[in-house]
């Protein structure tokens, strides 16, 4: 069975369903509409952030820290920041002067629902409440905690990580890129923030620096099996099931993992990096089952 025909894994689907709803219930509360002319704002954040969406990086979060003990409290807390970066950078992606889409998780994108200004700025507002929401004194009571998660994210949402990695993605439509450069552009745009998802637990549980080593390889290879997954799912994913615009990149001839590499050899390299992530995670043992049920996901996924 290929990689886009395989179920969802049955251990994995109450807790995405449990994810999904706590993610749910936090923005409802962050995201509450004031009476005054900025409710326009907060309705086109809350557009963008409630309902949809797989809600990985906030469930990876929960799972990594559940290895060292970290109450849900927190590690919930750092899931939504992790959340609000991912959604900030699907508004700006979704942008005409990005990638100029109309449609996300199956529902207008917030520049169509609104206008291109107010995308700017609720994707702005949601950057800035990832940082709000890490500083609180509820996401962990040391501040020298809180203040490593924040300096960590920053560099992987920054020019460093995810917006990095996004420039090069739009300069690969000026000339093509081989695998290697391909690679590292994923790694930048896609793999930054999964793995601040990931160590964000071991920060918050204060884990040795074995166990976040540990982590950082099993992170690495997800995120590279997750944009694989992502490029399949460009060729052969059912707009309906999707809820985007599918085939861009064949459109603009912007080369991929499955346009370099073919779709058969492109779902088996995604195969060897699941294998390759749950190696890294033999160290935490059985504590680690919902981390290796998230890799394997990470490739079986349908959206």
């Amino acid at each position: 069975m290929s990689l886009l025909q395989t179920e969802s894994r049955p251990g994995i689907e109450e807790p995405l369903a449990w994810i999904a709803a706590q993610v749910d219930r936090l923005f409802e509360q962050r995201l509450a509409v004031p009476p005054d002319p900025s409710a326009r704002l907060f309705k086109a954040m809350r557009h963008a952030a409630i309902g949809g969406g797989k809600r990985l990086r906030p469930l990876l979060v929960c799972a990594s820290a559940d290895l060292f003990g970290v109450p849900r409290s927190s590690s919930l807390r750092a899931g939504l920041a992790v959340e609000c970066i991912h959604v900030h950078s699907l508004i700006h992606d979704d942008l005409p002067c990005m990638d100029d889409d109309d449609l996300r998780r199956g529902k207008p994108t917030v520049h169509v629902a609104y206008d291109e200004a107010t995308a700017v700025l609720a994707g702005d507002s949601l950057l800035a409440l990832a940082f709000e929401i890490l500083c609180e004194a509820d996401t962990h009571a040391d501040g020298e905690v809180r203040s490593e998660l924040a300096r960590e994210l920053a560099l992987a949402a920054g020019a460093s990580g995810m917006a990095g990695g996004q420039m090069l993605d739009l300069l690969a439509l000026e000339a093509p890129l081989d695998f290697e450069a391909i690679a590292r552009l994923q790694r930048l745009k896609t793999g930054a923030i999964i793995g601040w998802s990931v160590e964000s637990g071991a920060i918050l549980g204060g884990a040795s620096a074995d166990e976040r080593l540990s982590l950082r390889g099993y992170a690495q290879n997800i995120g590279l099996a997750f944009q694989i997954a992502d490029d399949l799912l460009d060729v052969d994913g059912d707009f309906q099931t999707v809820g985007k615009r599918l085939r861009k990149d064949e459109a603009q001839g912007k080369e991929t993992f499955v346009s370099l590499l073919g779709k058969t050899r492109a779902r088996r390299q995604a195969e060897v990096l699941v294998d390759q992530a749950i190696e890294h995670l033999h160290p935490f043992g059985e504590a680690s089952s919902l981390l290796r049920d998230l890799a394997r996901y990470s490739i079986e996924r349908d959206r």
